[in-house]
């Protein structure tokens, strides 16, 4: 079993649901953002197109986080969801350096919402049933939580929607698919078995269990978010040795 998302670019409208779903989910405090969209345009008048790239953390089957890690916060379980556990969390950054998509995010303070007014009932909640420490980091964990307490009743992620994560659930263009890789017969493994979408940063070996679908070809936003073209699978692009920091392209 390996859960895995794929996401149609072809279909996302930009409209955020999935950022606010995701917030309201988890009850994330103020700044901290799991699911985030990439947003730019190109071209001139009257000949733009808009590019939109939603990023999240990528349940890499070879996670370098979980790697680096020196705590043992960062995990891995067996079906491939990668979690934090906020209790051996030192807040040391190392895994946000070693993460190629560039989607944990760092808790320095606790803000409020609605400053000068103390903290909102919501928050409040959020603080219990999903503590987040301050000097921390965090990201999103697939609503791992949502998974386990269906699987217990006998739902199906991907198929079921209290199994399956808030994000998938809310999209009204349906641009998101999520469902077990493992399982021959599921949406999600005949798309990447037909080699209909692409990973990022194939090169780096990470072998993630997000996929992207339609508007690869051009990147602008993400390459300047991620240093260089994500979605180029390239055996020219090389690397420098004990860095995470693309080299250029071999002459």
């Amino acid at each position: 079993m390996r859960w895995a998302m794929v996401i149609n670019l072809n279909r996302c409208v930009a409209c955020y649901a999935c950022v606010a779903k995701c917030k309201q989910e988890h009850f994330l405090p103020k700044g901290i953002i799991w699911n985030k969209l990439l947003i730019s345009e190109t071209g001139k008048y009257s000949n733009v197109k808009k590019h939109v790239y939603p990023v999240l953390c990528n349940h890499c089957q070879e996670p370098a986080c979980v790697k680096v890690c020196p705590t043992g916060a960062t995990q891995q379980r067996e079906d491939g969801i990668v979690w934090i556990d906020q209790n051996k969390c030192m807040g040391c950054k190392h895994c946000m350096i070693a993460c190629p998509y560039q989607v944990r995010v760092y808790y320095s303070e606790e803000k409020e919402y609605f400053p000068g007014q103390g903290l909102t009932e919501w928050e409040e909640l959020g603080k219990k049933l999903y503590p987040i420490r301050i000097r921390t980091v965090s990201k999103c964990n697939f609503c791992k939580e949502r998974i386990d307490k269906a699987l217990e009743n006998g739902l199906k992620p991907g198929l079921d929607p209290d199994a399956t994560p808030a994000c998938v659930i809310i999209c009204p263009s349906k641009a998101r698919i999520f469902g077990d890789l493992d399982d021959y017969d599921s949406e999600v493994s005949k798309i990447v078995r037909g080699k209909k979408a692409v990973q990022l940063y194939p090169v780096y070996g990470t072998n993630p269990s997000v996929y992207y679908i339609g508007g690869v070809e051009e990147a602008p936003i993400v390459t300047k978010y991620f240093g260089f073209r994500v979605f180029d699978t390239s055996p020219e692009l090389i690397f420098k040795k004990g860095s995470i920091e693309p080299g250029a392209e071999e002459k």
